[in-house]
């Protein structure tokens, strides 16, 4: 069963096996609606995401916007009152009373809904068409591989006065290490070349060529059986938190799972034969 449909976020799978989840408010430069409400455009991407994730005949999963845009996060030219997209705001963290009440809203909520994304066992690529601004930015962190162009650029909370949130302040360190990754926080914006260098991009290539080297990289990845896929992702994400001897033990048992599965089988015979596997994740 596929997701609720919103028109300010799109669900576009394909017969290839890729499923596109693209922001859309390109007059906006694709602004978030709302912040934990279970139908804004966070909890949405997690939900589609999800969906995706059910679905047997998705291989990836793509995030990207409409337009010049991959994900503005806030509006903070207008209040919540006035455009619910500036909910998104750091500052109007839900209408909750009391004083903790506006962390709790938001620990529960939204930074809940960005974890979301990197829970999903299939393989997700942040498209970035463009800027990807707070929670656009910790949304394409999330994603195990991002793709970006000249248009690229990375903008934290800095204008709104927060620190970065669950992506930047989590993965970003552990991609870039730790002095580039303060001085992002130092300064609030990298550019799309810097990016590249730093590792926060996997692929750079020319804005003609973003969708295109999207599709060749999904096409490659769909020759490889998808269990491997979901099971390097579980131990590599949670080797990131591990040691050296845990993630041996993770790797031992989940190889001789694997050496058995109908996909290692159908692998093996596929390479002898000199064909294209057929996997179907079992």
């Amino acid at each position: 069963m596929g997701p609720k449909l919103v028109e300010y976020l799109l669900y576009e799978p394909e017969e290839s096996g890729i499923l596109w989840i693209k922001f859309n408010r390109p007059e906006r430069m694709n602004a978030l609606m709302g912040t934990a409400e279970e139908n804004g455009t966070v909890a949405k991407v997690g939900e589609y995401m999800r969906a995706g994730d059910d679905d047997p005949n998705i291989r990836v999963i793509v995030l990207t916007g409409v337009g010049r845009g991959f994900c503005s996060g806030a509006n903070l030219g207008s209040s919540a009152a006035q455009d619910v997209a500036g909910a998104d705001f750091p500052g109007n963290r839900g209408t909750h009373e009391g004083p903790d009440a506006a962390r709790q809203h938001f620990f529960h909520g939204f930074t809940k809904l960005h974890r979301d994304i990197s829970l999903i066992r299939k393989p997700t690529i942040a498209m970035i068409n463009g800027p990807a601004v707070g929670s656009g930015m910790d949304m394409a962190l999330h994603c195990d591989i991002r793709i970006g162009c000249e248009k690229t650029r990375f903008i934290g909370y800095h204008n709104a006065g927060q620190i970065i949130e669950n992506g930047g302040s989590y993965y970003l360190p552990k991609m870039v290490g730790l002095g580039r990754a303060l001085e992002f926080a130092y300064t609030g914006e990298v550019n799309a070349e810097r990016a590249y260098e730093w590792g926060m991009l996997n692929h750079l290539v020319a804005s003609e060529k973003l969708e295109e080297t999207t599709r060749e990289l999904c096409n490659r990845m769909m020759t490889i059986p998808p269990l491997v896929q979901w099971v390097s992702k579980r131990v590599m994400r949670a080797a990131l938190d591990s040691t050296l001897e845990t993630t041996m033990v993770l790797t031992s048992n989940a190889g001789g799972i694997l050496q058995n599965s109908e996909d290692a089988k159908e692998a093996r015979r596929a390479f002898v034969e000199k064909r294209k596997g057929r996997f179907k994740g079992v």
